[in-house]
């Protein structure tokens, strides 16, 4: 192929020529272990976890262990890690999951992972939308006497967080990183504080028993449980933009995983000691999201309360902020692919940023809002309200999206070694991966059978098998696309999965003259 000088080179950056496509590239060297972790962690969201998802499967699920069930999970998700971070020694793009999956089941088996985690993850990034909101103008509401709607905060969210998608991302990294920091020291003063001052049961570990663990409510609470680790599994998305990606990408991992286990599970043990063992379903059923709050007056104060108010709705705000950077990230990936417009895989401008694919999840999120804004006509307080429903809909479907597609990225690290040859090599790693993908698929059952009980349906509701059908009619959709690839256009088929591997070979002919 020829072309001229002018076309063959674009305009420099920082004093560095690049070949025409370079912007499909995302900056490298941008990120270290600090600022990468700090991105993921920011995504399990730890107050919100607290003092939402706690509570709730305290009060909905009826289950004492809760604290065991992190300790099982964790272990769960660590299992699934050991597969996952070897992959990521050997893949580096952008687009994670469905890279992984591509490369050990094949493009098209790719591409459908591929729309499941867009789908997914906005579900996922346009839920804490709503519920951020709601907490916003209650807090107005409360504290300035000011009443306003609730999905007026999240439009205002969603242009805040846009905005930074188009900035560096370790600007991001630091405004994550602070906020993040802020959140977890807030609960750790509360579980010292809770272990200082126990309930009338004392220290006690009855939360830790094995026992606690039956009924008919532990399946459904193992998926509210999982989705507190939700962003764990983010790290390889921004393997490209890090200095050593075959080592800080896995490192990065094992401390999210493992750091998010043992706080979450002590959090929720500490919420049993301030109660006691025995009344912390009652209490969670009487205070709701507010027991937490309504446990730091007692033993922290009002002001240290009020603070924690405030950092709930940061902390927020830092979760939809790496949720956003992560959905960029896979709509950069899949356009450099072709499985979204070529757009969609250029970078912005000097600061490196994926910004096509930041617009498209900020104009997703605005539309949603602005439906569910306009179907309001319930108090927010009542759980069927517009603004609820948007928060435990999206998140459960993006839950059981980032379910489906660990337990197929396990099933793909066992297929890519075998077929490498590697299987004696990595027969343990293969060993945890068959492991972690069997507990995965139980967990992505069980969440479709009580999906009703998730969202608050109803039984037998309609919602119970639509919302759930969002996921399915996503991975049928990608899959019909990879088979129209692979039959019409091999080259394209052939790239997916590929990242930075098939942008180099593009160099490359470009170079040719």
């Amino acid at each position: 192929m020829t072309t001229d000088s002018s076309s063959k080179r674009r305009a420099t950056a920082g004093g560095i020529s690049t070949f025409k496509g370079q912007e499909r590239a995302l900056r490298a060297d941008r990120l270290g272990t600090g600022g990468l972790l700090l991105s993921v962690l920011a995504a399990t969201a730890p107050l919100m976890v607290v003092a939402g998802v706690m509570p709730t499967t305290f009060a909905v699920m009826g289950i004492v262990g809760q604290p065991l069930l992190f300790v099982v999970l964790g272990t769960v998700l660590v299992l699934f890690s050991l597969g996952y971070a070897e992959m990521s020694r050997h893949v580096h793009n952008a687009g994670a999951f469905y890279a992984y999956i591509s490369r050990g089941l094949g493009g098209t088996a790719g591409a459908g992972a591929a729309m499941v985690a867009l789908v997914a993850y906005n579900s996922l990034q346009v839920g804490i939308y709503g519920i951020f909101g709601f907490e916003v103008s209650g807090l107005l509401a409360t504290y300035a006497d000011i009443e306003i709607a609730w999905w007026i905060p999240s439009l205002v969210a969603v242009l805040a967080v846009g905005a930074l998608g188009w900035l560096k991302i370790d600007v991001n990294a630091r405004v994550l990183g602070v906020l993040l920091v802020i959140e977890v020291l807030l609960v750790v003063a509360f579980d010292i504080a809770a272990i200082a001052d126990p309930g009338k049961e004392g220290l006690s570990l009855h939360a830790f028993n094995p026992d606690t663990l039956t009924g008919a409510g532990v399946g459904t609470a193992l998926c509210f449980c999982i989705a507190a680790f939700l962003g764990f599994e983010q790290a390889p998305v921004y393997a490209e933009e890090t200095s050593k990606p075959h080592e800080v990408v896995p490192r990065v991992m094992f401390l999210a995983v493992t750091g998010v286990a043992v706080f979450f599970a002590i959090s929720s043990w500490a919420l049993t000691i301030a109660t006691g063992p025995s009344g912390i379903i009652g209490t969670s059923q009487e205070q709701s999201a507010g027991l937490l709050f309504f446990l730091t007056e007692e033993r922290l104060g009002g002001t240290f309360t009020d603070v924690l108010h405030i950092l709930f709705v940061t902390g927020m705000f830092a979760a939809m902020l790496s949720f956003h950077n992560v959905v960029a990230r896979y709509a950069f990936a899949m356009g450099r692919e072709g499985l979204l417009p070529a757009a969609f895989g250029r970078t912005t401008g000097t600061s490196g940023a994926p910004g096509t694919g930041s617009l498209l999840q900020t104009g997703i999120a605005t539309v949603l809002i602005l439906v569910f804004a306009l179907t309001d006509d319930k108090p927010a307080g009542d759980p069927t309200a517009p603004v609820l429903r948007l928060f435990t809909w999206g998140g459960n479907i993006g839950a059981l999206g980032v379910i489906v597609l660990m337990a197929i990225a396990s099933l793909s690290v066992i297929v890519f070694f075998v077929r490498r040859g590697a299987a004696g090599a990595q027969a343990w790693r293969l060993g945890t991966s068959v492991l972690a993908g069997i507990a995965l698929v139980v967990i992505a059952g069980y969440t479709v059978k009580d999906f009703d009980v998730l969202v608050g349906a109803g039984p037998g509701s309609v919602l119970s098998w639509v919302l759930p059908g969002v996921i399915g009619l996503a991975l049928v959709i990608g899959l019909v696309q990879g088979a129209v690839l692979r039959a019409r256009a091999p080259e394209t088929h052939a790239r997916i999965g590929q990242g930075n591997e098939a942008f180099q070979l593009d160099q490359e002919a470009e170079r040719t003259p």
